[in-house]
C-alpha cells in the first residue's frame, strides 16, 4: 500500500510533540477507534473521539475508582517489536510509566519541560500495583478533561520503548524506530519517502473477523510530495492508493480522468479565519473586529464558491461537528447573528465611530498551501468598505516560524484551519486564546477568557464541563477575537481496489503534526490484488 504526506517528516519521538511524524505507524497508544462501529452511528471523520466510541488498543479496560483516579488494565501478550534493545519482550505497566514521567519531563531528553500537552501537568503521581495495571492519579477530578487527554489521537499519545530511550538518550534518529505496532520502519530518505514491513510476529487480530491475524498488507510505502499536481498525477497512475486533505476542486479534477474513484468528505479540523492580533492598532477596537465581519456576506460565499455544498453560517470555538458542545449558531440569540450578518452600511459605520472613515491598509499572511482564491474574494469584500489587505504567502514551514513560532505578523494570518469552529477534544478549545499558550497568535490578553480553562479543570462532572464549553464560545463570539469564515470539508479519494477506507478522519495523512491512526486502520485495510490487476494496474 502506499500513501503521501505532503510535508518532510521530521520527528520519530513522542516527546517530539508537534512535528511532522510517521510513528503511529510502529508505535501504539492505550486507546483507540472502535473498527466496529457502524460509520451511520460515528465514523471517526472528526479527531474528536467521543468516550462512548474510543476502544481499548493497548488497554484491555478502564474506569474510574474514585475522584480524579483512572485505572488502565492494559491488554496481556502485547510485545515489543523483536528488535534490539527491546528484543520482543512483553508490554508492560512499568512502560507506560516510563512514557508518562518522560513526557512531564521527569526522565526525558536533558529537559524538565512538559511537551505540547499542557493537559500532563495535571497528572499527580503514576503507578503499577501488578504487571497489567496502572493507577493514575490525577490533581484534577473532571472525567472529560482526563479521558480527552488520554484518548487523544496526537503522537504524544504514543508509546516508546524505554531500553531504547535509555540506550540512546531519544528516538529522533529513525534507526531506533521500535514500537509494539503492526509495522516496522526499515527506511527513511528525508524528503523522498518511508518504507514500513509486516511484523510477522504482531499481536492484533480483526475485530470483525477474530479469526485473522494483522496486518493485511506486507508493506506500506509513505511517500513525501509537497507538490499536489505531482501527488494527483501519481494517484491518476495508480502509483498512490489514497489521498486526504484535498479541496473540493482538486476532486473534481480527479474524477474527471479517474471516473471509478471513491470520494469521502469531512469537515476541515477548523474553521477558515481571518485571524487578526488584537494587540495591534487597529484590532484593539472591537469595532474595527466587528466591521470586518460584517463586511463578509458567507452564505453568498457558500453558495457560490463552495457550490452549496457547507454550512454557510460563522462559528465560535467549537465546531458543529461535535455534536452536544459548544454554542452552534442555530442557538446565538439574534442580537449576536446581527453582528455577523452581511451589512457594508453597517460595517463602514462602525469603521468611521472608531476613527477609520477612509478605512485602512493592512496585511494578511497566508500559508500558501490554503486557499488563496477564497482570500482574494475576502480581499475584495474589505475592500468595499475602505479595507486594503495585501496577500502576502509563504511556504508552510516559513509561516509556522513566522506565525506560530516567532509572533513576526504584525496584522494578520490565515491558513486552512484558523483559530475557530474546532472538531478536537472541546475542552482545548479553551485554551486557544489564552494567555501564553503557543497557539494563541491572535495575542488575545483577556482575563475573562483566562478563567474558563481552570474552571473546567475544577468541574467534577461532563455536564458541567459543557456549560463551561458553550459559555467561552459565547464570549468568544461576541469579542471578535478572529474573523469566522466557513468550515469546508476536506475531502479523500481512494483507488478502487482499496478496501476498508471510508474517509475515517486521520487513517491516512491526518492534520496537523501528521498520521495519527496509521498503526490501527492501515493494518486493517488491504489491498484487492485481482482487481487491482484487471484495471491494469
Amino acid at each position: 500500500m502506499t500513501i503521501r504526506i505532503d510535508k518532510d517528516i521530521t520527528g520519530f519521538d513522542p516527546y517530539q510533540s508537534g512535528l511532522m511524524t510517521i510513528q503511529s505507524a510502529y508505535m501504539e497508544r492505550l486507546f483507540t477507534d472502535n473498527w466496529t462501529t457502524d460509520p451511520a452511528v460515528f465514523d471517526y471523520s472528526i479527531p474528536y473521539r467521543p468516550a462512548e466510541f474510543v476502544s481499548g488498543f493497548q488497554a484491555q479496560s478502564w474506569e474510574f475508582t474514585g475522584p480524579g483516579v483512572f485505572v488502565i488494565h492494559l491488554r496481556q501478550g502485547i510485545h515489543w517489536q523483536n528488535i534490539a534493545p527491546a528484543f520482543g519482550r512483553e508490554f508492560v505497566a512499568s512502560d507506560v510509566i516510563f512514557h508518562m514521567e518522560r513526557v512531564q519531563g521527569v526522565n526525558g531528553v536533558g529537559t524538565t519541560s512538559l511537551n505540547a500537552n499542557v493537559a500532563y501537568r495535571d497528572v499527580a503521581s503514576v503507578t503499577a500495583p501488578d504487571k497489567y495495571t496502572v493507577v493514575m492519579k490525577w490533581n484534577v477530578t473532571n472525567p472529560e478533561i482526563i479521558l480527552e487527554t488520554m484518548q487523544a489521537h496526537g503522537g504524544d499519545t504514543c508509546q516508546e520503548n524505554p531500553e531504547a530511550v535509555k540506550q540512546w538518550g531519544n528516538l529522533y534518529d529513525w534507526h531506533h524506530a521500535i514500537g509494539t505496532g503492526p509495522f516496522i520502519l526499515k527506511d527513511f530518505v528525508s524528503g523522498s519517502s518511508a518504507t514500513l514491513t509486516k511484523d510477522p510476529n504482531y499481536w492484533g487480530y480483526d475485530e470483525r473477523y477474530p479469526q485473522n491475524r494483522l496486518p493485511y498488507i506486507d508493506t506500506l510505502k509513505v511517500l513525501i510530495i509537497p507538490n499536489l499536481a505531482t501527488t494527483m498525477a501519481a494517484f491518476r497512475t495508480g502509483k498512490i492508493d489514497a489521498i486526504d486533505g484535498l479541496l473540493f476542486q482538486d476532486v473534481q479534477t480527479i474524477q474527471k480522468t479517474n471516473a471509478g474513484v471513491s470520494r469521502y468528505a469531512n469537515a476541515t479540523y477548523a474553521n477558515t479565519s481571518v485571524d487578526m492580533r488584537n494587540d495591534k492598532a487597529p484590532f484593539t477596537d472591537i469595532r474595527v473586529r466587528k466591521a470586518m465581519q460584517m463586511s463578509i456576506d458567507l452564505p453568498t460565499i457558500a453558495k457560490t464558491y463552495y457550490q452549496g455544498a457547507i454550512d454557510p453560517y460563522p462559528v465560535a470555538l467549537t465546531s458543529k461537528t461535535v455534536v452536544g458542545w459548544g454554542f452552534p449558531y442555530d442557538q446565538w440569540p439574534q442580537d449576536l447573528k446581527d453582528e455577523y450578518a452581511y451589512n457594508p452600511t453597517a460595517a463602514k459605520k462602525l469603521l468611521a465611530d472608531a476613527g477609520y472613515p477612509a478605512g485602512f491598509k493592512t496585511d494578511i499572511v497566508i500559508d500558501n498551501t490554503s486557499d488563496l482564491d477564497l482570500m482574494q474574494i475576502i480581499k475584495s469584500y474589505f475592500s468595499a468598505v475602505g479595507i486594503d489587505m495585501d496577500i502576502r504567502p509563504m511556504d508552510p514551514v516559513t509561516w509556522q516560524t513566522f506565525v506560530r513560532k516567532n509572533f513576526s505578523h504584525d496584522q494578520m494570518a490565515n491558513r486552512v484551519n484558523g483559530s475557530l469552529g474546532f472538531n478536537y477534544e472541546p475542552t482545548r478549545d479553551l485554551l486557544k486564546f489564552q494567555v501564553g499558550y503557543s497557539n494563541n497568535y491572535n495575542m488575545v490578553n483577556d482575563p475573562v477568557f483566562d478563567k474558563f480553562y481552570p474552571a473546567a479543570l475544577a468541574a467534577t462532572s461532563i455536564e458541567d464541563t459543557k456549560k463551561i464549553v458553550k459559555q467561552a464560545n459565547e464570549y468568544v463570539a461576541r469579542q471578535h477575537y478572529a474573523i469566522s469564515l466557513l468550515q469546508p470539508n476536506s475531502y479523500a479519494v481512494s483507488q478502487t481496489w482499496l478496501k476498508g477506507y471510508n474517509g475515517q478522519g486521520d487513517a491516512m495523512t491526518g492534520s496537523g503534526s501528521g498520521p495519527n491512526f496509521l498503526s490501527f486502520y492501515l493494518a486493517r485495510f488491504w489491498i484487492d490484488q485481482p482487481l487491482k490487476k484487471s484495471m491494469g494496474y
